[in-house]
């Protein structure tokens, strides 16, 4: 037989059996979900050393990747264009030195506020310059958050808890004074939000880093307290408050933590025992972390429907969800080691890329953020890893020489989890809208997908996850679609073992999706 009538015959069979198997998309116009705020990291706690001391080279390629919304001259994204960074308004551990509760340094903070209530505004270099970097790359967003009181305001004068209580490590008299910290420093940092309260629920009594427990009770005292002050400043700042240790103490109650649980409904709520409903400083924001809650696959949905279902039976239409931190640390069949280990690969890439889709499309989250950008740990907690160059791995003991000359200087490595969040966060921008899924055929379901419409540049933006395998067909389409959109041509970038949210030309709507990667199309004429 001729060869070429062979190969013909072949190439055949494989488009045919493709096209059997294909996965239809449709998306709808005619029902809009969330309105995406923004896509977000934080700077703890790395960043006080290099944004303060590693050669400004680094720390420009660093801000780079992390900031940047410019393509290079192949048309690759520079960088993962975060809209969020989050600023950690720190509670002077540092200044205490091991009396301050924390053991590594690494993990203690510097305090704008002294002890004897004198202000330096020179503290947290580091971090000053990265949120400063931040902004002159275009992010539109900064956020500050507390892990706790500064260690002066306490009870037992350390950052952290020392026994097991649901009550806030901070003086009965000192709430106003925090309130005031709170207020000043957001004011004069010019952040957009303030998270006064980080994981409420658990009791903080390890040396390993700062932390603070507070009941409902005296959340919603210290965010009135706050409003108070922001008022008084004429602070354009705006309180962000929940950072829920697991998403099911948001909605649930009779829980392990019965006085730091059900918070939509006593806090949130109008007619909460502990309200802040209506403060003129509260953003109408519900914030929780994605940890704990996503596996097995069944519970990941379903806990995200039930939140879902409570944000609108609890609170009015004007509330969204931010799910404000997130790395993974359950250890299961699909990440075995948990949040152990390092991982710059496309497993723990595909592992976070299935929270962030869920998170978007079932929880609605409209703005979805990571927890630390940078990580000197051997833990799959960074975006960005950094170590002295010998030591790949990063630090597993906490004495290794890297912990101190990586003060200094030393190499820093991109993961396949920094793009694979770059392939959400560079294109769905601030204020795109996610549009409603119609139907899905393929029977595997391993095809995730979502869709963001741009109703400023009437542009599209599809987002794909194909955790299998093998290379997935997928046939993409269209209702209710409004003048000016262009859907049969697209750009496509993709993150996978071969490429790190890499331009690779021009698609039509009818696409081979490649095993194990994840892939964004932008809607091009």
């Amino acid at each position: 037989m001729n060869k070429s009538i062979l190969c013909l015959g072949f190439s055949l069979y494989a488009v045919l059996g493709c096209a059997q198997n294909e996965q239809k998309l449709v998306f709808d116009f005619a029902s809009p979900r969330q309105t995406i705020h923004s896509f977000g990291a934080s700077d703890c706690w790395r960043v006080q050393y290099i944004g303060k001391n590693w050669p400004l080279e680094k720390r420009n390629q660093i801000a780079d990747l992390l900031f940047s919304s410019e393509f290079d001259s192949w048309g690759n994204p520079k960088g993962i264009g975060l809209s969020m960074w989050r600023f950690n308004i720190g509670s002077g551990s540092h200044e205490a030195g091991d009396n301050g509760g924390v053991t590594s340094q690494w993990r203690r903070t510097e305090c704008f506020l002294g002890k004897e209530g004198d202000w330096d505004w020179d503290k947290q270099k580091g971090q000053r310059w990265m949120l400063q970097a931040a902004r002159e790359r275009g992010v539109r967003y900064s956020l500050g958050f507390s892990i706790t009181a500064p260690y002066f305001m306490t009870k037992n004068g350390m950052a952290r808890a020392s026994e097991k209580t649901p009550y806030a490590n901070i003086r009965e008299d000192q709430f106003d004074d925090y309130a005031a910290f709170l207020a000043e420093v957001s004011t004069h940092l010019k952040l957009d939000y303030l998270s006064p309260i980080n994981e409420p629920q658990w009791e903080w009594v390890g040396s390993g880093q700062e932390g603070m427990q507070a009941t409902n009770a005296e959340c919603s005292r210290l965010i009135h307290l706050l409003d108070k002050e922001l008022q008084q400043r004429h602070s354009k700042t705006k309180v962000v408050f929940g950072e829920a240790a697991d998403i099911r103490y948001l909605y649930r109650s009779e829980t392990d933590k019965p006085e730091r649980d059900n918070q939509l409904e006593e806090i949130f709520s109008k007619k909460g025992a502990y309200s802040i409903y209506g403060l003129s400083s509260v953003a109408p924001v519900v914030s929780g972390h994605s940890y704990w809650s996503t596996w097995p696959v069944d519970t990941l949905v379903q806990t995200r429907k039930e939140l879902a279902e409570e944000l609108k039976k609890q609170l009015s239409s004007n509330y969204t969800y931010w799910q404000t931190e997130y790395c993974p640390m359950e250890k299961n069949p699909d990440n075995p080691r948990g949040g152990g280990c390092r991982d710059w690969g496309m497993n723990t890439a595909l592992y976070v890329a299935r929270v962030i889709h869920h998170d978007l499309t079932v929880a609605n989250a409209a703005s979805w953020q990571w927890w630390t950008a940078l990580s000197e740990w051997d833990y799959k907690d960074g975006l960005i890893f950094i170590d002295d160059g010998t030591l790949a791995n990063g630090a597993s003991r906490g004495d290794e020489k890297m912990i101190e000359t990586c003060k200094q200087d030393g190499v820093f490595r991109t993961s396949k989890l920094l793009w694979t969040l770059g392939n959400y966060s560079f294109f769905i921008r601030p204020g795109m809208v996610r549009l409603s899924s119609v139907t899905s055929t393929d029977n595997t379901a391993e095809v995730m997908a979502s869709a963001y419409a741009d109703n400023f540049l009437k542009r599209i933006v599809v987002v794909l996850v194909n955790s299998s395998r093998e290379d997935k067909m997928i046939d993409l389409s269209f209702q209710s679609l409004p003048a000016g959109y262009c859907v049969q041509k697209y750009k496509l970038y993709e993150t996978s073992v071969r490429s790190d949210l890499q331009y690779t030309g021009i698609v039509g709507s009818q696409l081979l999706i490649p095993a194990r990667s994840v892939v964004t199309l932008v809607g091009v004429e």
